[in-house]
Formats: C-alpha cells, structure tokens, sequence
C-alpha cells in the first residue's frame, strides 16, 4: 500500500506533472465535508418525499373517486350493469307498487260510485235500510279497490316489464348519472330541484292497459298519474353536482397523477423499500377512511330522505345498489395496499422477515432435492433459473401486477386470485431450480459446484 503522502499519476492535461496526496488532516476534512453534504442531501430527498407522501394520501380517495365517476358515466354497460339491480330490488318493487296504487285509486271517485250505489238501490225498490246502509260501503269499496289495483300493479312490476323498461331506459339514456349530477333535464333519471327522480311512463301505461284487461273499463279515462318516482332528496344536491363535475373532469387523470406521485415518493426517498412500504400502509388507511365515509354518508342520506318520498328501505337499497362499485374499488385497494406492504416487509432486514425467507428457501431447495432424487431433474434450466432468480422473480410479479392493470375493474377477490398464482408460479420455479440433481444443486451465494 502506498504511504499518505505519495504521490498521485497526473492527470490528464497536467503536463506529467505528479499530483500531491492529501495529507491525513485533509483527508479527514474532506470526508467531513462529504459526510455532511450527504446527510443534506438525504433531508432534502427526506423532506421531498414527506411532502409527495402527503400529497399521494390525499389524492388517493379522490382519485378512486373521480374513476368510478368517470367509468359509470362514460360506459354505457357499466352504468347498467350498475343500476339494472335495482329493478329487482323486492323493496324498490313496493316502492313502485304502492305509490302507483296510491296515484292510481286517488283519480277513482269511490263517493260517486257509493252515491250512483245508493241511487240504484233507492230506484230498484230497496229497503229504507238497505239505502241508508249503502252510504257506509265507501271504506270497504275503496280497499277492496285498493286491493284490486295492487295486485294489477304488483303484476306488472314483478312481471319482467318494469326490469325491461328500466334496463331499456337506461341504456338509451347512458348519461342519464350525468345528469344527475350536472342537473341536465334528459333521460329517465333526471335531477329537478333537491330531487332525483326516475320516469316510469311506459309502466304507468302498462298498469292502465292491465287494469282494463281487469275489468276497469275506465282506467283508460284515468288522468294519469304523477309518472316518476323520487329516488333521492338531497338539500345540498346542487352543491354535490358542483363537486362531481370537478370530479367528472379530473377522474381520467387524476388516478394517474395519483400513481406517478407515488412512484415518484417511493423514487425520491433514501430508503425505497421503506417508503413503498410507508406508502402502501398510507394508501390503506386513507381507503379504509373512505369506506368510512360512505357508511356515514348512507347514514346522512337515509336520515334525509322522508319516508313519505321514499321508504327506507327502498332507499337503503339504492344508495347500496348506485355506490357499490366505489365501495367494491376501495377494498380491493385496500387490498392491494395490504399486500404491497407485506411484501415490502418482507424484503426487509427485520428477524420475522428474514425467518420467512429462510424457511422458504429451505422449504424449496428440500422439495426440489426430493425431486432430482426421484429422477425428475432440470439440470441447465434449473441452474439458469437459480443463476436468474432474481430476474425471474421480478418477471412474474411485473406480469402479476400487469394483469392487474388490465383486468376490467378487478375487484379484491381478482386480487387474492393473482397472488395466489403469482405465488405458485414462484414456488414452482424455485422448486425447478433445485431440482438439477444431485452434486448440482446451488452452493453458497448461488454458485453451483459443477460451474465454479
């Protein structure tokens, strides 16, 4: 070794001329002043990725969000894939029965007919107490109309036709949400004041044709009746469609500003893994927020909407029926988000980690000796994979993460199922790499015998 004080080649450029070492004190001044340079730097990107980590926490609700805005509006499926349910809703069926019972019975005038009863009664001869009785037939006459037009009505309703007309409407009318939410007058479900309401004309129809075909042989005369139901009263409708127009326009790229945030907090942080892991719990907490949110507001909404406009449990079923999707997207990020940081973790240096990785590879290397034992044998495959483990490994869990990219609104279980064939893909082919065989197996560090 060459003593502190020898000099140095030269340069390029300094004439051959020999450049002096540094002496020990120098030495130790520039490794102070690189020490401390570092340590700056390592704030700096600290403190820059606490603030991408704040800003990819908040994002992140508003993200999932605005794409389950945008995907139910602008896909004409979706949206009926999201609302046909509805119409088989036995609750949402009553809530249609009884108020086009009501709507129905209240244009027939039973007085009159008690009175046109009474007049008949007097003409024909009857007892005086037989007469004077007949005025008191006005209640039992009104239910067992009542009674009559309900079961008309129910049968129209339950009979396919409303679940036909509903799932017609909706697909002629795709952006029947958007609606809603920007107040535009189009379509069968339509926001007009502090109500959302959805027209049910064509069943309206078809219940007056049933009642004739019944023996109501003036229910083509009927006025008809109010031809929309109230789904939703919100006093604050106009101020919710404000913010989901924002959310409408930003939900194509907000989702993506949200992940390239957290690539780049993970990117910009000292220590990538534990930032990924950070990250991940995060992202948890704030979905988990989320489905707490929504378990508040279907409080607040129920509570808001009278029952005389909507039966609870009518309502019930269509705020759970129209938010399903959102609520299906944040526990399958959830999800995600869980499994991410396990898997962070267990890259990690701590002592359960490192114990799993051990009994993994043990585990392993055990079944794959037993293999080449029984004559099965991978021989330079199985060395080329236990060469490029690591890149083997890296190319299943990009593939298992591609997959989730492109699978069409993945819910938690399309995530549990990736994971759990990722994992098998990377059990087997760590299995394959031990099985090369006896005196072929991979020494210490990956190296195998037979090739060092």
């Amino acid at each position: 070794m060459a003593p502190a004080d020898a000099p140095v080649p030269a340069a390029p450029g300094d004439a051959g001329e020999p450049r002096r070492s540094l002496t020990p004190a120098e030495s130790a001044e520039y490794e102070r002043l690189r020490r401390a340079a570092s340590v700056r730097h390592r704030k700096l990107r600290r403190a820059g990725a606490t603030v991408l980590l704040v800003v990819t926490l908040v994002f992140a609700p508003l993200a999932v969000v605005a794409a389950w805005v945008n995907s139910t509006v602008g896909d004409t499926d979706r949206y009926v894939q999201t609302v046909a349910p509805l119409a088989r809703e036995p609750a949402v069926q009553n809530a249609v029965t009884d108020r086009l019972t009501k709507r129905v019975v209240d244009n027939i005038d039973v007085n009159a007919l008690t009175a046109s009863l009474t007049d008949v009664l007097k003409k024909s001869g009857a007892p005086p107490r037989v007469v004077d009785g007949s005025g008191e037939l006005t209640g039992p006459l009104r239910g067992a109309i009542t009674d009559a037009v309900h079961r008309v009505v129910g049968r129209v309703v339950t009979s396919g036709v409303f679940e036909e007309v509903w799932v017609t409407g909706n697909r002629r009318a795709q952006m029947a949400l958007m609606n809603v939410l920007t107040g535009n007058q189009k379509g069968a479900l339509r926001a007009q004041g502090e109500d959302v309401n959805l027209d049910i004309g064509v069943v309206v129809d078809q219940v007056k044709h049933e009642l004739e075909h019944a023996g109501f042989k003036k229910a083509s005369v009927i006025p008809a009746p109010d031809r929309t139901i109230t789904l939703f009263r919100a006093e604050k409708l106009d101020k919710a469609q404000d913010a989901m127009r924002l959310l409408d326009i930003v939900g194509v790229w907000l989702p993506v500003v949200t992940l390239v945030l957290a690539a780049l907090t993970v990117w910009t942080a000292p220590s990538h893994r534990l930032m990924l892991q950070v990250t991940a719990i995060g992202v948890g907490v704030m979905m988990i927020v989320l489905l707490i949110a929504l378990a508040v507001a279907r409080r607040v909404y129920l509570g808001s909407v009278p029952p005389a406009v909507l039966p609870p449990d009518a309502a019930a079923v269509v705020y759970d029926t129209l938010v399903r999707f959102l609520r299906d997207s944040a526990r399958t990020l959830l999800v995600v988000a869980v499994i991410t940081a396990l898997a962070a973790y267990l890259y990690g240096p701590g002592r359960v980690a490192r114990g799993v990785r051990s009994l993994s590879r043990r585990s392993t290397t055990s079944a794959g000796e037993a293999l080449g034992r029984a004559g099965v044998r991978t021989g330079a495959t199985g060395r080329w994979l236990d060469t490029h483990r690591k890149w083997t490994t890296g190319v299943v869990i990009a593939a298992g993460a591609l997959t989730l990219v492109l699978w069409n609104h993945p819910t938690a279980a399309v995530v549990a199922l990736v994971l759990c064939v990722v994992l098998v893909v990377l059990i087997l082919l760590a299995v394959l790499a031990s099985a090369t065989g006896p005196g072929e197996s991979a020494g210490p560090g990956g190296a195998h015998p037979a090739t060092s």
